[in-house]
């Protein structure tokens, strides 16, 4: 079995102060690693923290889930799921819950994109869908637009908020979207940093990430 070890994520601002405890397995597979994009989207929530405060939030392919953590910690009531079919990804998001002390506040749940379950027809009353780094294949573009697009028919006044770091310019989703119904704008982040002692870039790692938000058309 291999070993986990803590990872300290440290979000600041002019009036208070955050930290993340997030359990790593070495040399861990595509969910039990934070990318960058989970970072991102953090970092976002953070500095749109009264966004959050009292709200329902989902995260979808939550992997280490600090987002939700994020979310969670700002006063979000917070729901985070990945596939029913990888158990062991729930069990670290449960395990990342548990070493932030959220078990009151978090809860777990299987949703595999696609997929129609008992688990998707509870999510009711959503004010936010995030995920990160969700669109890393193209082979599951579609599966997470179709999960987005009944989640939304649920929720109307939901929005789906989600890092995407750029692998290929020949990648889009824009005749997805126009299929199941949904737009998408990129969210400007210039401003976003005003309040938080880090910068957008700070969280990049090289890469080049952007945020977006998907709602209903």
């Amino acid at each position: 079995m291999q070993h986990a070890t803590n990872k300290f994520f440290h979000f600041k601002s002019n009036v208070q102060n955050l930290t993340v405890t997030i359990p790593e397995q070495q040399k861990a597979s595509y969910g039990l690693y934070t990318w960058p994009c989970a970072s991102v989207l953090a970092w976002y929530i953070w500095c749109n923290k009264e966004a959050f405060v009292s709200k329902t939030v989902l995260e979808i392919g939550a992997g280490t889930c600090l987002p939700g953590i994020v979310a969670a910690k700002v006063g979000a009531k917070v729901t985070v799921s990945d596939s029913i079919k990888l158990p062991h990804c729930l069990q670290l998001c449960q395990n990342n819950i548990n070493a932030n002390d959220l078990q009151d506040k978090v809860s777990v749940i299987g949703l595999t994109w696609g997929l129609f379950h008992s688990e998707i027809f509870g999510l009711k009353h959503l004010d936010f869908i995030i995920g990160s780094d969700c669109f890393y294949d193209p082979e599951v573009f579609e599966k997470i637009l179709v999960t987005v697009a009944y989640l939304l028919e649920e929720n109307p006044t939901a929005k789906f908020i989600f890092s995407y770091q750029e692998r290929s310019a020949d990648w889009s989703i824009r005749s997805i979207l126009l299929k199941w119904g949904l737009k998408c704008k990129l969210i400007n982040t210039e401003n976003l940093d005003d309040g938080c002692l880090e910068n957008f870039s700070d969280f990049l790692s090289g890469h080049i990430i952007n945020l977006y938000e998907i709602t209903k058309s």
